[in-house]
């Protein structure tokens, strides 16, 4: 089966084509990215405003450069996907609503895809992992540990009480006059600073649980930065190192925390699945091969390039709901929230649109 998969729920305007063969292996005919990073930079964050403009005036361009790519015309889609929620509403409906209007036109079944679930389901199209298995989902707006047992089936076993990791990240640019997005600046500077010079907390680090939280060690960091204000370079060099090293102890210690519970409810897991934009943070990747082998599981990183927010994510998680005959109606509208745990295979969109 062949979808064309529609992403429009923050910054990134992205459409794709993937192909789901006989036996569920995945193929990804094109794949086609507009970031809106300048559009933003100025601002210092994602002006929702400014990003559903934006997927307005170039999301047909890439519909039509994606299909062009992928060598298909709108007749040989068994589907059309797009990125329903989580996300910001204005972007969702550009998106939910061109998807429409393809499905409509070309008379093919809608698929409203649960954007987390496209991360959560992409380590089957890059590298055909077996259920079950356990996500490490980080990003900008999401930091959760999951059990993912099949399509439409997901258990949350752990997740952030305050920030995202990935919005801890871009804060501490913010604060430390860095450029955004704030991620890999710090990411950079941290590669060139000291981790041991400046102090701060390791939370949640022991507890039973699989939770994180972040919002204390943003403040340690912003008190840190304004007691020895003027800033040098040296000075954010050291505490971006600092920062990253904080959240590398965390993450190892959680991921330990939500790989026994996993043992404990449902078995071994099939392989440690990393995910989300946070996920293509090289210091945070390297530390998780050590995670997996602790815990004697595969170790599963998709490309970072799909890791970020991308079209064929959405279009397999459309494609591998198709293949489970989960389709939805042109009456399918978009959620801001939407959490994962609401998605099953029974219940349609509709039914979780009565619940968020």
């Amino acid at each position: 089966m062949i979808v064309l998969g529609i992403e429009t729920t923050c910054d990134e305007t992205a459409a794709a084509v993937v192909e789901r063969g006989q036996h569920g292996q995945g193929l990804i005919l094109s794949n086609v990215v507009f970031s809106q990073i300048e559009e933003h930079a100025a601002f210092g964050g994602v002006v929702p405003e400014i990003a559903a403009r934006a997927h307005v005036e170039i999301l047909d361009l890439l519909i039509a450069q994606a299909m062009r790519e992928a060598n298909r015309n709108f007749s040989d889609l068994d589907a059309v996907a797009a990125a329903a929620g989580p996300g910001l509403i204005g972007g969702l409906i550009v998106g939910l609503t061109t998807a429409k209007a393809i499905a409509l036109v070309h008379e093919k079944p809608l698929i409203a895809v649960n954007h987390l679930e496209a991360h959560a389901l992409t380590a089957r199209l890059t590298h055909d992992t077996p259920f079950p298995y356990c996500l490490f989902l980080a990003s900008g707006g999401h930091t959760q540990i999951v059990a993912v047992l099949g399509v439409g089936d997901y258990v949350r076993l752990g997740g952030t009480r305050d920030d995202a990791i990935g919005e801890a990240f871009d804060k501490t640019a913010k604060v430390l006059g860095l450029g955004y997005p704030g991620g890999p600046e710090v990411e950079r500077s941290a590669a060139r600073g000291d981790p041991t010079r400046f102090t701060l907390p390791r939370p949640m680090i022991g507890r039973k649980d699989a939770d994180f939280s972040l919002s204390g060690l943003k403040t340690a960091l912003r008190l840190e930065a304004e007691k020895h204000a003027p800033l040098s370079e040296r000075d954010v060099y050291d505490l971006c190192a600092a920062f990253q090293q904080s959240v590398i102890a965390m993450v190892i210690d959680r991921l330990r925390a939500g790989l026994r519970m996993f043992d404990e409810r449902f078995g071994p897991p099939m392989a440690l699945v990393a995910a989300g934009g946070v996920a293509a943070n090289q210091a945070i990747r390297g530390l998780l091969n050590q995670v997996a082998m602790e815990a004697d599981t595969a170790l599963v990183l998709p490309p970072a390039e799909l890791c970020t927010d991308n079209g064929a994510m959405i279009a397999w998680a459309g494609a591998e709901r198709l293949a489970q005959g989960l389709i939805d109606t042109l009456e399918s509208g978009p959620h801001a929230r939407w959490p994962l745990e609401q998605v099953t295979k029974a219940d349609k969109f509709s039914s979780h649109a009565s619940r968020a």
